[in-house]
């Protein structure tokens, strides 16, 4: 028989907004606490558990699901984000109080909540319950500090002018979040990126996924003012320090990954040959910049591997679409395995929307970018790309057509692949690709932070 003095393994519900790009670092999160000695059960809506294909690869990670009132369509029910926000800001607390009530009845108990900055009502849910809440921002330290500057009332917005915030490098309007530079494009998820910070300053941690040594000033700075520690790169262990074991893949996908043909494909090819091309589960190119994508691919005379969704796919060109213009030097599919890509050795360059999970990744595989971010956080993330970590070029963006041009891509995508140029981007990404590996490995920044928490969670050393 158990000896009830015995303390309870601590318990932490993760609760992800229901996004793809927000459900694979929480789950990848979920494992390291795993491995730390932590239950954990991942949390997010009905409308996206329904969507996903593939189970976690971590059989003890338990899956639960509250509605975000919208349970057979999520968003794209809704019928616009106002209503979507509205309805599941109502119906998302008292849902997610229903599953900790049950948890509490039926066990173990939840001792902490984990939840998505995007979600800032879980908090109050948390201290309802007397648990223990943290934060987790799914962005990088400069967009945090952005969106926390308009917060706070000290940016103001629209931004229309050079921008000087701690420890960040100036920013033009045009490496700004495209949210606080065009505030009237989405403001519902303007309002919500804004206050994931509302009420920060009654929570007892701030996890964010991305690893120290990437932003340190401003990851400095923030650590002085909120309980904020570095938790990242969340990326399947496989890729990085290898202590979690078959950990290859984030373990959902809401799309199914044609991922036969394209490692077939790409085994074909040269050493550091391919572009790979892909925007991301979210991004929507305009028909024009999706055409002088498709020529700048063409004339640049590389292979290329281009991930086209099946609700993008009309947008190509029609020699594209069936073919023939591909057929000799690239491949198109609707999804890919997007991580054994970027470490594939064919791989030469990543054309890129800079989501930060996808920057994260090409970091941590050590691969050189082309930054074409689209909106949100990305042209901040291209920013860094370009002229922090000297990764990657941004391409001018014709400024009367709003696209970047064949020609412009063509020109870059030479200069990487054919220089000078790729001689110093794969050294600084060998330089990266070592750090980030670090600090998820035994004793790094991310490790004893990770570390920490489970700590102050009741876990025991040893």
């Amino acid at each position: 028989m158990e000896n009830s003095s015995e303390p309870l393994q601590p318990h932490c519900l993760v609760l992800s907004y229901p996004a793809q790009g927000h459900m694979n670092p929480m789950l990848q999160f979920c494992k390291r606490l795993l491995r730390k000695g932590v239950k954990v059960t991942l949390v997010t809506a009905k409308s996206m558990s329904k969507t996903l294909h593939g189970s976690s690869s971590c059989t003890s990670i338990a899956l639960e699901a509250i509605s975000d009132g919208f349970d057979d369509g999520g968003i794209g029910a809704a019928g616009s984000p106002e209503a979507y926000i509205e309805r599941f800001w109502k119906v998302g607390p008292e849902t997610l109080s229903e599953l900790v009530k049950r948890l509490i009845s039926s066990g173990p108990p939840p001792t902490c909540i984990v939840y998505d900055s995007f979600l800032p009502w879980a908090l109050d849910v948390a201290r309802n319950f007397g648990l223990v809440a943290a934060a987790f921002f799914t962005m990088s330290c400069a967009v945090n500090s952005v969106f926390y500057h308009c917060q706070k009332g000290w940016l103001e917005v629209p931004v229309r002018k050079q921008v000087l915030l701690p420890g960040v490098p100036p920013l033009e309007p045009q490496d700004m979040p495209s949210l606080v530079c065009d505030v009237g494009t989405y403001p519902a998820f303007t309002g919500m990126l804004v206050n994931q910070f509302s009420n920060l300053d009654k929570v007892d941690w701030v996890l964010c996924n991305t690893v120290y040594e990437l932003d340190p000033e401003v990851a400095d700075w923030f650590m002085k003012i909120l309980p904020f520690r570095t938790i990242g790169p969340t990326v399947p262990s496989a890729y990085l320090d290898n202590r979690l074991e078959q950990d290859q893949e984030y373990g959902f996908s809401i799309f199914q990954p044609e991922h036969d043909t394209t490692m077939r494909w790409l085994g074909t090819k040269p050493k550091g040959s391919v572009v790979y091309v892909s925007f991301g589960s979210m991004a929507e190119l305009k028909i024009d910049q999706m055409h002088e994508l498709a020529m700048g691919l063409k004339r640049s005379n590389c292979y290329f591997l281009w991930v086209v969704r099946s609700s993008e796919a009309e947008k190509l060109p029609q020699d594209f679409a069936n073919g023939s213009e591909t057929s000799q030097n690239g491949l198109i599919v609707t999804w890919c395995p997007q991580l054994k890509v970027l470490a594939h050795e064919a791989l030469g360059l990543f054309v890129t929307h800079c989501g930060w999970n996808s920057t994260l990744e090409a970091l941590s595989l050590g691969v050189p970018m082309l930054a074409i971010p689209q909106w949100t956080d990305q042209a901040t993330n291209a920013k860094y790309i370009m002229d922090v970590w000297k990764m990657g070029l941004r391409p001018q963006v014709d400024e009367e057509r709003g696209v970047v041009t064949s020609d412009e891509i063509e020109h870059c995508i030479r200069k990487v692949m054919e220089g000078e140029t790729w001689k110093k981007m794969k050294e600084h990404a060998g330089k990266w690709r070592k750090i980030t590996k670090d600090a998820v490995g035994e004793g790094g920044s991310s490790d004893r932070n990770i570390e920490e928490f489970a700590a102050k969670m009741g876990v025991k050393k040893g």
